[in-house]
């Protein structure tokens, strides 16, 4: 038997970890906690949930045949344990470094990740399909489903979907609620307080499993009556305890709430229910943070804290004063700003207000600012009400995130020009956190949208004033996108002035080639054209696009070169070489921007590099469009 010291070491795969007594498992947690810890401490990533989900992840590789049986993970930020446990314990210290692991878990890197991660409340949804799946094979070992869902992604609309057909739908499926009361800050809403005071009894639970399987035995109870019996025993033990389980209100059988971080009742829990058929619920209370004592204190700030001193807990970052700010910080002291000279304006955010900073509106207005939860289609919907009847809401949402409002936006807000302000943070590529987060589609999905007036700034400056631009009144639905990450400008309290919609700006003059920007990229071609007799625009407007400026353009030069920092296909360069078309010219462009492919995760300049979009490669493209002959 090996020692204390190196059980970890010996777990290669989750088969290993099958082989140890139950007993050593809490050991193994200890480790795998340590492990997490000291490798995010100097490799930063998502950590505090990771911690609070050590024991549920042994304890379900433990009593699970994984890869056959399916462990579906939401959000992905709990799985650095699952990772480690499942062959890739000597890679993790490359966990979110370019070229290295993923930085949630990807059916592309492991057999054992069965579904692809960065997005909240898809758990549910896919682990029922394959349940389904399963149902439907004619197998002598019938694979088994379980999902782990939590960091608040219960409050999204798609898990409720997801239950929802689940009470109705044939499959072994088990949901495992990892209810730590946060998503990346603290959990908001009805659902939050609800499975706070859930309480169900353990006794009760084991009396009906036991009845349950000696009727089967009998003949007694088939699927038929099942759904009969079940809300028999949900009204009898609605009555006694005087309290609702929405759950198996749902025909959804409930466990718990049990203690997360007991990882042998965990074992034992799930090794009773695991061969009941039809769809459960297992509701287990973990501590975001488990183990690190600064990390429980502040679970938001240790969410993702960057680098820290595994033994202190001390943030090595923490107290650096940056030169620059980040656009979101901008974005927040500007909202506040705007909002105290305007009683209208309200601020409105799907749990990012420390992400987006609208927590520093929230901590001077809170009446003023809601977080709304991982519900970005409620979020846009939400703000149309408001907007309807006289308020400015200022919406905030990572670019990625506003995928799922989409239909939103269209119905809810550009369909009656609602006076929405919709602020897209994380526009663009976002670095380490890959391919599920870059904000690659905005522009491509938006600009075809009537009655949206479609923005991004050059610098910290021009994000103040649209900002101001955008909450005049008149405006509509207007759509302002920025990057993840920190501007150019250490002074960028400039004064708050009106942007004339629709116009853009020659920010160099020159020959031969017309360089086209949009937004913080600019800032990139404006280093890459230094010293080049090529001109240079922000484009600032992608609709409506600045026509006068446009036909100077064309007026002037037969090669354009576009660049974005958004997906090429149907982006800025599209729109561009379509008002060429459109209006008679006939230069010869070149667009530049993210590929037709999903980009990998790395750092910014280390992605900007490999798709060609830094300063080094544009230079050369504008150099290449200008050696070329004219059309």
């Amino acid at each position: 038997m090996e020692t204390e010291k190196d059980i970890l070491d010996h777990i290669n795969s989750p088969e290993d970890l099958r082989k140890l007594p139950v007993e050593q498992l809490p050991e193994l947690c200890c480790q795998l906690r340590k492990r997490i810890i000291v490798e995010c401490a100097h490799n930063p990533g998502h950590l505090a949930s990771s911690l609070g989900a050590v024991e549920l992840t042994v304890a379900l590789h433990y009593v699970f045949d994984t890869p056959y049986d399916r462990i579906v993970w939401d959000v992905g930020h709990q799985a650095y344990g699952h990772k480690i446990l499942t062959g890739r314990r000597d890679l993790f210290h490359t966990n979110r470094k370019f070229k290295g692991l993923r930085p949630f878990p990807s059916p592309e890197e492991s057999e054992y990740d069965t579904f692809a991660c960065g997005h909240a409340s898809n758990s549910i949804s896919a682990a029922l399909g394959m349940a389904t799946a399963a149902a439907a094979e004619a197998s002598e070992r019938p694979r088994k489903v379980a999902c782990v869902i939590g960091d608040g992604a219960m409050s999204g609309g798609l898990a409720f979907e997801g239950l929802n057909n689940a009470s109705e739908t044939k499959g072994n499926l088990l949901i495992v609620l990892n209810d730590n009361d946060m998503s990346i800050d603290r959990s908001v809403g009805g659902m939050k307080h609800y499975l706070l005071r859930l309480q169900t009894s353990g006794t009760y639970n084991r009396w009906r499993f036991n009845a349950a399987k000696q009727l089967w035995r009998w003949g007694v109870l088939n699927d038929a009556r099942r759904r009969a019996v079940i809300r028999f025993n949900n009204s009898l033990k609605s009555l006694i305890t005087h309290q609702q389980n929405v759950f198996e209100g749902m025909d959804i059988r409930y466990f718990g709430p049990t203690d997360g971080h007991d990882v042998v009742t965990l074992v034992d829990t799930l090794r009773r229910i695991k061969d009941m058929q039809g769809p459960k619920l297992l509701h287990l209370h973990t501590i975001k943070g488990k183990g690190l004592e600064a990390a429980e204190k502040s679970p938001t700030i240790w969410h993702a804290p960057g680098k820290f001193n595994a033994e202190s807990g001390e943030r090595l970052e923490a107290g650096k004063q940056a030169e620059t700010p980040r656009f979101q910080d901008v974005f927040g002291e500007t909202l506040l700003e705007l909002a105290r000279k305007n009683p209208k304006i309200v601020g409105v955010t799907p749990a990012m207000p420390t992400g987006c900073s609208m927590d520093l509106m929230m901590a001077a207005l809170p009446e003023r600012t809601f977080d709304v939860g991982i519900a970005e289609g409620h979020a846009v919907t939400f703000s149309a009400g408001m907007a309807k009847d006289g308020l400015q809401p200022f919406c905030n949402i990572y670019s990625a995130f506003a995928q799922r409002a989409y239909d939103n936006i269209i119905h809810d807000a550009a369909l009656l020009r609602l006076p929405i302000v919709l602020c897209l943070d994380r526009a663009g590529l976002v670095g380490e956190d890959g391919p599920t987060h870059h904000g690659a589609f905005d522009l491509a999905a938006l600009r075809c949208i009537p009655n949206l007036t479609i923005a991004s700034p050059y610098d910290e400056c021009e994000l103040r004033r649209l900002m101001y631009t955008a909450q005049l009144p008149g405006k509509g639905t207007f759509v302002i996108r920025y990057p993840r990450g920190r501007g150019k400008l250490a002074e960028w309290h400039c004064p708050l002035e009106e942007v004339s919609v629709g116009t853009g700006r020659k920010l160099k003059d020159g020959t031969d080639v017309a360089v086209i920007s949009l937004g913080p990229i600019g800032t990139e071609v404006a280093e890459a054209l230094e010293g080049t007799p090529f001109a240079h625009y922000d484009l600032r407007f992608l609709k409506p696009l600045d026509a006068t400026l446009l036909r100077e353009i064309a007026g002037r030069f037969k090669k354009v070169l576009t660049v974005e920092d958004g997906c090429r296909i149907g982006g800025m360069g599209s729109a561009v070489t379509e008002w060429f078309m459109d209006n008679g010219f006939r230069p010869t462009v070149r667009r530049l921007g993210l590929p037709d492919a999903f980009v990998e995760h790395g750092s910014v300049p280390e992605l900007r590099h490999l798709i060609g979009l830094d300063a080094e490669n544009i230079r050369r493209e504008a150099e290449l469009l200008s050696s070329q002959e004219s059309a």
